[in-house]
């Protein structure tokens, strides 16, 4: 699924439009090590954690899009790093729980089945 067609089915703020790319799973974590040890190239990121280091291991990982959901915000340097990195860059209001089950709902899965 185009990152821009979850935008538009998620009650989802872009704080960062990143450069156009494919979703094609999701994983969700604010464990940044497990992050980078366990996601995929391609998911999108669940976190509640608003700090620069979410960029970076989500370029590492090749992560096209953060989710930063729980109402929380993300830092001004990470705004800059999601924009230097061409990631796409959300927040949402819901719980992370129900960010989840908004994109399980989408057919976005956590696993290949």
């Amino acid at each position: 699924m185009q990152v821009e067609e979850l935008i538009k089915k998620l009650p989802v703020k872009v704080v960062v439009a990143g450069e156009p790319s494919v979703v094609s799973g999701g994983y969700v974590s604010d464990l940044l090590s497990h992050v980078m040890g366990q996601a995929r190239a391609g998911d999108v990121w669940i976190t509640l954690q608003g700090h620069q280091n979410i960029i970076a291991v989500a370029s590492l990982v090749g992560i096209p899009a953060v989710i930063i959901a729980g109402g929380m915000n993300p830092d001004p340097d990470t705004v800059n790093k999601a924009k230097a990195e061409g990631i796409t860059l959300m927040t949402s209001a819901l719980p992370v729980f129900e960010v989840v089950g908004l994109l399980h709902r989408l057919g976005i899965s956590g696993y290949d089945a």
